[in-house]
């Protein structure tokens, strides 16, 4: 038996026709290009390799501390990236761009607050501020980013009569007023007091937040931990560890040491289960009133893990 479609009546309409394949699923968007990328940068002053052959790689919207001894080479690798020092090899890449070429729209992408104050003393800090956020496309608001930095009580002061940790809030607001990708922070919490520090750690951690790429350079250990993602130790012009403030130096870096005096004599033992050696000296080493005298267990902190670093690589 044949079987036959029957046609459509009259008045209908056209049949429905084929629905089209669904399109292929888009591709996973690629991951933005790194704020940093170093590959092999060397630099030569005489006979003084400052850098030699350094690879540094930072992500869009990380804090990285670049730790390290003076002449480690961190001065000059900042300045090189920051595009105020030419190279004497490797490749770099700065907001996808060689920093020895490129012009004025990539500079104020980047703001830079740096160990040297350069300002117009006569200036008042508002002034100063306002002044600088002019040469940027899109500035943060001048009197916002005072206050930001603590100096809202000395807007109209002038700048030659600020006090050394005033004139550094100074350098921090004139670096960030400009609304920067990428912020270049060189020993930024010289002069500051503890509180003042503090309220500079969220200033920092804000930009962050806000998408801002921060480089980290100082000599305090407890400022690197407190705000970098990842801390980078440079010695003699290279990268010797890598790793998250609670990671670098590796499992063997934070084993914790057990401390405790016996018979007038100091002692310490590093152990990876300090439960089992404190329950041991209990046992074994405690008084007449059952303690065990100056029983003290200690992790490392991130500056002894950085000591140890530069230990190892002078041995």
């Amino acid at each position: 038996m044949t079987t036959t479609t029957p046609a459509p009546s009259p008045g209908a309409g056209p049949a429905p026709a084929t629905p089209p394949p669904s399109p292929p699923p888009s591709p996973p968007a690629s991951p933005p290009a790194a704020a940093v990328r170093v590959r092999g940068l060397r630099k030569t002053y005489g006979d003084k390799r400052a850098v030699d052959g350094l690879d540094l790689d930072i992500a869009r919207g990380e804090i990285v501390a670049v730790l390290g001894p003076n002449g480690a080479g961190k001065t000059t690798t900042v300045e090189v990236l920051e595009g105020f020092r030419d190279r004497d090899g490797g490749e770099v890449s700065v907001l996808g761009a060689d920093p020895a070429r490129a012009g004025r729209a990539w500079r104020a992408r980047i703001g830079v607050v740096a160990q040297d104050s350069r300002d117009q003393a006569e200036l008042t800090v508002a002034e100063s501020v306002r002044h600088t956020a002019r040469y940027y496309p899109a500035p943060r608001d001048p009197d916002e980013v005072v206050a930001a930095v603590g100096l809202a009580d000395k807007a109209r002061a002038r700048v030659r009569g600020l006090s050394g940790g005033q004139r550094r809030r100074l350098d921090v607001a004139l670096g960030i007023v400009g609304r920067p990708e990428l912020l270049f922070l060189d020993e930024p919490t010289t002069g500051f007091d503890p509180q003042a520090r503090r309220v500079f750690w969220d200033l920092v951690r804000s930009l962050r937040a806000d998408g801002t790429t921060v480089l980290l350079t100082t000599h305090d250990l407890d400022e690197a931990a407190h705000l970098a993602d990842r801390v980078v130790v440079v010695r003699d012009g290279r990268v010797v560890a890598e790793g998250t403030p609670e990671t670098l130096g590796g499992p063997e870096a934070r084993v914790p040491v057990v401390s405790w005096t016996a018979g007038g004599v100091a002692r310490s033992r590093r152990t990876t289960s300090p439960t089992a050696l404190v329950a041991e000296l209990a046992a074994t080493a405690a008084g007449p009133d059952g303690e065990v005298a100056d029983l003290r267990v200690t992790r490392p902190s991130l500056e002894d893990v950085y000591l140890g670093l530069l230990q190892e690589a002078d041995a």
